[in-house]
């Protein structure tokens, strides 16, 4: 069997990373396939099991907002950040951006 312990480790550390990559994406409405498929796109593998629940705890917090269109031939829930969303997205990205600067320095000692 395999050691699978660098894979799980690097699975904790997407986890982590997740919301910020997701909120990234929600400045314009995206549904939940065109948010999978943009995320793919540039190289962060999400699965559509992960990121629907993820897309509903952000909507139930408010950081979301979600409104469903009819114009298709299939009702699509589309998702984009509140106005609370925005907020929080920023000082998520500011936080983000001192640990990894922190990080950084750490691994270069």
């Amino acid at each position: 069997m395999p050691d699978k312990t660098l894979e799980n480790l690097v699975q904790e550390l997407k986890k982590g990373t997740l919301v910020l990559a997701v909120c990234s994406q929600l400045k314009d409405k995206h549904y939940g396939y065109s948010l999978v498929d943009s995320l793919n796109k540039q190289g962060l593998d999400i699965d559509k099991n992960t990121l629907y629940p993820l897309l509903r705890r952000l909507e139930k917090r408010q950081i979301l907002d979600a409104t469903w269109s009819t114009k298709s031939s299939r009702p699509r829930k589309y998702y984009q950040l509140s106005m609370y969303g925005h907020k929080i997205y920023k000082q998520l990205r500011n936080a983000y951006n001192s640990m990894h600067k922190q990080l950084q320095c750490m691994m270069e000692e």
